[in-house]
């Protein structure tokens, strides 16, 4: 294996910073000069069964490339708990924390050893590390993202501000690609079933009053291959032909039970659910806390 620190870094998310203390991937990423990566049999490796990819999808061009030129990054991997060393086969030592597609691609291709990289981590940060190199793939769809995303701030407790940085993304992404998740499951499986995978598109459809205006939306697009612009101009048209007025922006408005002091935050849009209120709020303390905005 080569001692390069680039190929160290390989696989993993490089700098990013994922907590506000010292981090696992920081202290991991940090160690130059010292020798990891090692080579392994593939039978002493196993899949993760929580990791957060459910499709490998087509890996007729990874196992060509592994024919050619072999593995060229190191499967990230962790020691078997030592309750389940045996449990599925006596030979098995490591589980996958990253590169299951890397894995199955060599089994495929017919190799008997792998390059791993071994980590010490516990199984809440293997899960964490492998939904961050998850999020980091080219062919997510928009839903798959957002999902992504809900999960690092929900499981793993992560601020919009952290979770661009894991993924290298604005954190206006991050917020746009959550939005989504007002979708409702009707809607999104219709979506899925037109092969409708754009995420601006997606957004505009957002904008409709209703499930089933949503769905005429997609159906639209379906059929006549309708753009974010077509949306957009199509909407224009319909607030005019009806006569519409623009809505009122939704405003939430607070006040402290001692009346010490009051709040009042404005929304563009004209409804607004709890999950959106939350993160606006929360939001406004992030960007309070890093001195991004001023209270003056």
């Amino acid at each position: 294996m080569s001692s390069s620190s680039g190929a160290r870094k390989r696989g993993l998310p490089e700098g990013r910073r994922m907590r506000h203390s010292s981090h696992f991937v920081e202290e991991f990423d940090s160690r130059d000069g010292e020798g990891i990566g090692r080579m392994v049999s593939l039978t002493a490796i196993e899949p993760d069964p929580k990791q957060p990819r459910h499709s490998m999808g087509n890996l007729d061009e990874l196992v060509a490339s592994i024919r050619s030129k072999g593995v060229l990054e190191p499967i990230l991997v962790r020691s078997l708990p030592a309750d389940e060393v045996g449990a599925s086969s006596s030979n098995v030592s490591l589980r996958i924390i990253s590169g299951e597609r890397r894995y199955r691609a060599a089994q495929e291709a017919g190799l008997s050893e792998v390059p791993v990289i071994e980590m010490e981590v516990s199984e809440q940060e293997a899960l964490e590390i492998a939904l961050v190199e998850n999020l980091q793939r080219k062919d997510l769809t928009p839903f798959e993202e957002a999902d992504g995303y809900q999960a690092l701030a929900e499981i793993h407790d992560y601020t919009h501000e952290q979770i661009a940085s894991a993924v290298s993304k604005s954190r206006t992404v991050v917020t746009e690609s959550l939005s989504l998740l007002r979708i409702s499951p009707r809607v999104r499986d219709i979506s899925q079933a037109l092969g409708i995978h754009s995420k601006s598109v997606l957004l505009e459809i957002l904008k409709a009053d209703s499930e089933e205006e949503m769905i005429a939306l997609l159906e639209a697009v379906d059929s006549q291959g309708l753009s974010r612009d077509d949306l957009r101009k199509k909407f224009r048209q319909s607030q005019t032909k009806s006569g519409a007025q623009r809505k009122k922006p939704y405003v939430f408005k607070f006040k402290a039970p001692d009346k010490t002091y009051s709040l009042s935050l404005s929304f563009r849009q004209s409804m607004v659910e709890k999950e959106d209120l939350v993160r606006a709020l929360e939001q406004i303390l992030t960007d309070l806390r890093a001195g991004e905005i001023s209270p003056a």
